[in-house]
């Protein structure tokens, strides 16, 4: 494995399992210094103690990213761990709910958003002073091609403002040395063992995952779900001086489905 962030911090979000997970063992394997951010602080531990294993630096932060107060203390705790902060990527979120746009509640909907949208928002309005002060970052969103997908439009509005949110910050940090990029997944096996939703699904509900898996694998022109690794190699890639002339890209990691 290359040492392409030996000497770095990486700053991980929504890293107890899936993307997140995949991605701090990725970058840690390759020389970064990761600070590991979940609100589940137990299996965050868990992660950090298997990189831990194999001799590379990770801290954990245990965060509710969806207000502003969680936020400010993982920028605070990640501060005093270290002086400075090359990448971070934000990868909280998650469809809450599977249902026609019409069966949503309005505090459903505000919950979606909430949860897929904002954390991006408060954690780059965070992370942005300290890379402006370095003149140098890279900042890698995740988005989805659910914004081409059925039974979470919701979610869908959440990552198609993330991607959005991508292309105009890259604009606006362009001249501070800082790049901001967005990967955006299809359908990836991720053996969640944090549900978003803890209530079970209804019998509705399950049809309904099982439409979106059977839309999900036939626009794939790969005809498969991708696994989590195969996303964190892309992240590890936007994040790293490889792509020092990418920005304000989102790219899809889907098996060629698009959002």
């Amino acid at each position: 494995m290359t040492s392409r962030f030996a000497g770095k911090v990486a700053l991980i979000t929504g890293a107890a399992q899936g993307i997140g997970k995949a991605t701090a063992i990725r970058l840690a394997s390759e020389g970064a210094s990761v600070i590991l951010v979940d609100r589940v602080l137990a299996a965050c531990q868990e992660v950090a103690r298997e990189i831990q294993s194999s001799g590379a630096r990770a801290d954990v932060i245990e965060a509710d990213l969806e207000t502003s107060e969680g936020v400010n203390s993982m920028v605070s705790q990640a501060t005093h761990l270290h002086d400075s902060l090359d990448v971070a990527i934000h990868n909280v979120g998650g469809t809450i709910w599977t249902k026609p746009f019409w069966e949503y509640e309005l505090d459903e909907m505000e919950r979606e958003i909430r949860r897929s949208l904002w954390p991006t928002l408060l954690c780059a309005r965070a992370v942005v002073p300290i890379m402006m002060k370095q003149r140098r970052g890279s900042i890698v969103n995740i988005g989805s091609t659910a914004t081409r997908g059925i039974y979470r439009v919701p979610y869908a509005a959440a990552k198609g403002g993330v991607a959005a949110m991508t292309v105009a910050l890259s604009l606006e940090l362009a001249s501070y040395g800082i790049r901001v990029n967005c990967v955006a997944p299809g359908l990836i096996n991720s053996n969640r063992v944090i549900p978003r939703n803890p209530q079970p699904p209804t019998e509705s509900e399950q049809q309904w995952r099982q439409e979106i898996l059977a839309q999900s694998i036939r626009d794939a022109s790969m005809a498969r779900a991708g696994e989590a690794h195969e996303v964190a190699a892309t992240i590890a890639f936007l994040a790293s001086d490889e792509s020092s002339y990418i920005t304000g890209e989102v790219l899809y990691v889907s098996g060629g489905a698009l959002g």
